[in-house]
C-alpha cells in the first residue's frame, strides 16, 4: 500500500486529492493547521478504518516540521505532495485589482512570510521526511507551484511577493533534483491549474475535482523522467 504525506490537506486540491487516493487504498498522512476544524476530512478520516491519519502542522512552525519528521521516521513514505501555501497572508481570493503585491506596495513582512510559507517549510519538509521518502518504492518529492512561477511567461507584472516565491520554488525543486537523483528520489514542481477554489477566482477553468484527478494520474505516473522538469496537473511540461 503506498503512503502519501500531504500538506494543506483540509480543503480544496488538497482535500481532492487525499479523497481520491484514499478511495484506491493509500495510506495517508494529511496535515493542516486546525485538523480538529477541518470537517470533513475529519469525516473521511473516521471512515477510513486508519487509512488517514491527521496531523496538526504550522508551516511556519519549522521545529515542528523537523517533529513530524521525527514521528515519521519510521514509515516509508511513497510521496511527499508540498501543497500547502498561500498567496498573501491576509488569506485574501485572488483579485486582479489587488495592489498590495504591486510595484511600490512593497511589504517586506508580508513577501519574508509569504516566502517562508512557499519556499522554505517545503524544504524543511523534504528534508524532514527524506529518508522516510528513500525507503519507499515511488521515491517521489513533489511541491505545488504556478503558472506565475513561470519566467518567461511573466508579461504583466504584478503580485510580485507570490511570483517570486513560485519561481524560487522552481529553482530549489530543479536543484532537489539534481541532488537526490543518485538516491533514485523523483522531484518536481507541479502546476494544479487555474482552479476554482475559495482562495482563487470564482471564473477559473478548472473545478477543484478535475484537478485533483489529473494531479493523482502525475502521482501515480512519476518516474524519474519527469524528476527536475516544470510538470503541470495534466502531466504537460510548463515553460521556465
Amino acid at each position: 500500500m503506498p503512503t502519501l504525506l500531504i500538506t494543506g490537506a483540509n480543503r480544496g486540491i488538497g482535500f481532492g486529492v487525499v479523497r481520491l487516493l484514499a478511495a484506491k487504498g493509500w495510506r495517508i498522512h494529511a496535515t493542516c493547521r486546525q485538523p480538529a476544524q477541518a470537517e470533513e476530512l475529519q469525516a473521511l478520516a473516521r471512515n477510513s478504518a486508519g487509512q488517514i491519519t491527521l496531523h496538526r502542522l504550522e508551516l511556519l512552525d519549522f521545529p515542528a516540521i523537523e517533529s513530524l519528521g521525527v514521528t515519521l521516521r519510521d514509515e516509508a513514505i511513497d510521496v511527499l505532495f508540498n501543497n500547502a501555501g498561500v498567496m498573501n497572508m491576509a488569506q485574501r481570493r485572488y483579485d486582479p485589482a489587488l495592489t498590495t503585491q504591486d510595484f511600490g506596495h512593497t511589504d517586506v513582512e508580508e513577501w519574508t512570510k509569504v516566502f517562508q510559507v512557499n519556499v522554505v517549510a517545503p524544504m524543511k519538509m523534504a528534508e524532514a521526511v527524506v529518508e522516510s521518502i528513500a525507503r519507499s518504492e515511488r521515491k517521489t518529492i513533489i511541491t505545488a507551484t504556478s503558472v506565475m512561477g513561470s519566467i518567461r511567461l511573466n508579461t504583466t507584472g504584478r503580485w510580485h511577493h507570490y511570483r517570486t516565491t513560485k519561481a524560487a520554488v522552481n529553482q530549489m525543486m530543479r536543484g532537489m533534483a539534481a541532488e537526490l537523483r543518485p538516491r533514485g528520489i523523483i522531484c518536481f514542481p507541479l502546476h494544479p491549474g487555474s482552479v476554482r477554489t475559495e482562495m482563487n477566482f470564482a471564473a477559473a477553468p478548472l473545478s477543484i475535482e478535475e484537478s485533483a484527478a489529473g494531479i493523482v494520474k502525475v502521482i501515480e505516473n512519476a518516474s524519474l523522467k519527469n524528476s527536475g522538469r516544470y510538470m503541470t496537473w495534466n502531466g504537460e511540461e510548463m515553460v521556465w
